[in-house]
């Protein structure tokens, strides 16, 4: 998951999409090792699973803020009812399918916006269910997405301690 970046392209774009690329990161390194009925495995009341939550990043960050929300994909938007509840992963999903998606979700979006100027508007915004945007730029999609996958990387952080005690790096 590394930007695509044009040697013209806007320098605060590049430093954000590295944040963003972090934080990525630490989402699949935290998971590394993982077989595959621990990542399936509930291990908080709400029941979401860590595969659960990796879905999520993908649909419901990755694919929907840049590839709907920054882009404007006709397709994208159409296919963003398609799923009721991204934190659900079906039994026949293979967890290396979810995965992967989660990656090219990443590279889609890294190359959405590699190129485009951090002021630049969003190009659609679903106000029928959200009202209003709170979010006007690519840079406000950029920091809120850093901010979303920094969040999630630390409930995975969580759960993985609590499926065999793994931590990752911690710093005394």
């Amino acid at each position: 998951m590394t930007a695509t970046v044009s040697p013209t392209a806007n320098t605060e774009i590049q430093v954000l999409l590295s944040f963003l690329d972090a934080q990525r990161r630490h989402v699949l390194g935290i998971l590394d090792g993982l077989d595959p009925e621990a990542l399936r495995r509930p291990v908080l009341p709400s029941r979401w699973s860590c595969l659960g939550l990796v879905q999520h990043l993908a649909l419901d960050v990755e694919r929907f803020w840049f590839r709907a929300v920054i882009t404007g994909d006709p397709a994208v938007i159409e296919a963003l009812d398609d799923i009721d509840d991204a934190w659900q992963v079906a039994p026949d999903v293979p967890h290396t399918e979810v995965l992967d998606r989660y990656r090219t979700e990443a590279d889609l979006a890294n190359n959405a916006v590699a190129a485009a100027d951090a002021d630049t508007p969003l190009a659609w915004w679903p106000q029928h269910l959200f009202g209003e945007p709170h979010l006007h730029t690519v840079r406000d999609v950029l920091l809120h997405v850093i901010t979303e996958t920094a969040c999630h990387a630390g409930h995975l952080d969580a759960a993985r301690e609590l499926i065999d005690g793994r931590r990752w790096m911690v710093l005394t």
